[in-house]
């Protein structure tokens, strides 16, 4: 009786180490084009006659056109000389060049260094009077959610939600579809006014999805099912022979006799055998993964909810 329990306990431990979330982490992602910068307005006085002068405008006017240019990285170097160069006193133009910086590294996605720097920056205590503050809560909110900092995360939701209630609803929206939240993205959708495009896409994803249990238990019951279950035909042939030719060796290994050769044997069968049934899982996971991308991607851009389009300022 205990050695079949032990039994037991032995295979639900191995095939719990098989065992696959069944949590969407789709890649869904939006680089920015140089007409879509350069459409948006600058938020800020342009530079006076006398300022030109000045060096760290000269610096500013370079840095300013690498950036409608995309050169982020070259407008981020000269964005702080001139940082430099313009010194403490003239705190207009100082947050002017931070907040260029810190929108240079946003469509550069570099949002660790983004973070460093506004945590070290003057803006990090400016509020609505500070004309581009939406856009810079979008991009905070963006950065912190990247770097998965929960916390400062809802802290920049609940400012958004304070003073800027319909883009918040927005960027919900944005962060279930990117997170594949398929519960949130059906409430927001039934919530009056209804978007029947996303319930018809949810109702599609539905359809075509597999299911990660049901791939695993095809691939326990025969190797190379879980496989053959999300079309991927080579990998079926490939574990249902690898396996095939494992057991056999050990059968034929135990039944000459040959004892140490058949354990070993066994032993790699048990590795390809439950390694199999994970991979089917794993598999099945990234089936459903390109499917969402597929349906969601063309949402997103067509409906501009990738946050970036939530901005209403430039360089």
């Amino acid at each position: 009786m205990n050695k079949k329990l032990i039994l037991i306990l032995s295979l639900f431990s191995l095939f719990s180490c098989c065992r696959v979330e069944d949590k969407l982490e789709p890649k869904l992602s939006f680089s920015a084009k140089e007409d879509l910068i350069n459409s948006l307005k600058d938020p800020f006085m342009p530079l006076s006659e006398e300022e030109k002068k000045q060096d760290w405008a000269k610096e500013f006017i370079i840095a300013k056109s690498f950036a409608k240019e995309l050169d982020l990285y070259r407008a981020i170097t000269n964005y702080k000389r001139a940082e430099i160069l313009l010194g403490e006193d003239n705190v207009y133009r100082k947050q002017q060049l931070e907040y260029s910086t810190l929108l240079c590294y946003y469509l550069a996605k570099k949002y660790e260094e983004l973070i460093e720097y506004f945590e070290r920056s003057t803006l990090d205590c400016v509020d609505k009077s500070f004309e581009p503050f939406h856009d810079l809560l979008i991009v905070l909110y963006e950065s912190y959610f990247e770097i998965k900092d929960e916390e400062k995360t809802q802290k920049i939701l609940e400012l958004l939600q304070k003073n800027y209630p319909d883009s918040e609803k927005k960027i919900v929206l944005s962060t279930a579809l990117l997170t594949a939240d398929i519960e949130k993205i059906e409430e927001i959708s039934k919530t009056p006014p209804e978007n029947q495009q996303l319930l018809l896409m949810l109702d599609i994803y539905r359809k075509q999805k597999k299911s990660i249990p049901t791939a695993q238990a095809l691939n326990a019951f025969l190797p190379g099912a879980g496989y053959l279950y999300i079309g991927q035909t080579r990998s079926a042939v490939t574990a249902f022979l690898l396996n095939g030719l494992f057991i056999y060796a050990s059968y034929e290994f135990f039944r000459r006799g040959w004892t140490a050769a058949g354990i070993i044997t066994v032993s790699f069968e048990t590795g390809w055998y439950f390694g199999g049934i994970y991979g089917a899982g794993e598999e099945t996971k990234f089936y459903n993964e390109r499917i969402f991308e597929t349906l969601a991607t063309p949402i997103m851009k067509k409906e501009k909810y990738f946050p970036i389009f939530s901005l209403r300022y430039g360089f």
